[in-house]
């Protein structure tokens, strides 16, 4: 017979824009489903961790950085950028009102409190894809973690992203010798070329083992200039 424990508990579950989004307890893990496809937990972090460390590691110690953030998700990106002094600018695109809320007065308050209260923070509710190609800021690094890869995007709008029109458009926004970094569930060759194809230099992969399976990466490309 199965326990509480074992049966996830749905907290919250809401019809938005871009379909539904479900916040969900299962043990002492929160979970966020979109579209009944999985996102993420709070088991672990050290993924989104590297997203952030990777990317401010590569400016070499430019000082008072701005960093874009795309997904404030469970809020570890979030978290982890504003317990380093480094950043001068955090600003974080959600465009799920249901995430934001969460963070601000739900169960993910717990994870993100003093990051969301820190001065340096922004949280701006707005599609990254179209703020990319909108907006007039400009930003020292882009940590980008709003699907699980470049070919396994959470809604079919996203895909541009990862298009070389996408790309030119995160080259707009970052600053000359400014960082790109993305999430994924897993290594994408593919992706790798299609960066260097869009003019970045120093692409790399870094890999961060799961128990099981092909492990996270983080793809890193740098703007020339």
């Amino acid at each position: 017979m199965p326990t509480s424990y074992d049966v996830p508990e749905v907290l919250d579950r809401r019809e938005g824009p871009h379909g539904e989004i479900v916040l969900r307890r299962h043990g002492e893990l929160l979970q966020i489903i979109a579209n009944g496809c999985f996102l993420m937990d709070t088991s672990d972090g050290r993924s989104e961790r590297l997203l952030v460390d990777a990317a401010l590691d590569a400016l070499d110690g430019r000082p008072a950085p701005h960093l874009l953030i795309g997904g404030l998700g469970v809020g570890f990106s979030l978290a982890h950028a504003a317990a380093d002094p480094r950043p001068g600018r955090i600003a974080v695109i959600e465009r799920e009102s249901a995430i934001i809320g969460w963070h601000l007065d739900g169960p993910l308050a717990d994870f993100s409190a003093r990051a969301v209260a820190d001065p340096r923070t922004e949280i701006l509710e707005t599609d990254l894809v179209r703020y990319v190609h909108e907006t007039s800021d400009t930003y020292d690094a882009l940590c980008l973690d709003i699907d699980n890869g470049p070919g396994w995007t959470v809604t079919e709008g996203n895909e541009s992203l990862y298009s070389p029109d996408g790309l030119a458009a995160c080259t707009r926004v970052l600053r000359p010798g400014g960082v790109l970094a993305v999430w994924s569930a897993q290594p994408s060759p593919e992706f790798e070329e299609t960066l260097r194809n869009a003019g970045f230099q120093q692409v790399r992969t870094e890999e961060i083992p799961v128990a099981r399976g092909v492990p996270d990466v983080v793809h890193l490309a740098v703007r020339p200039g």
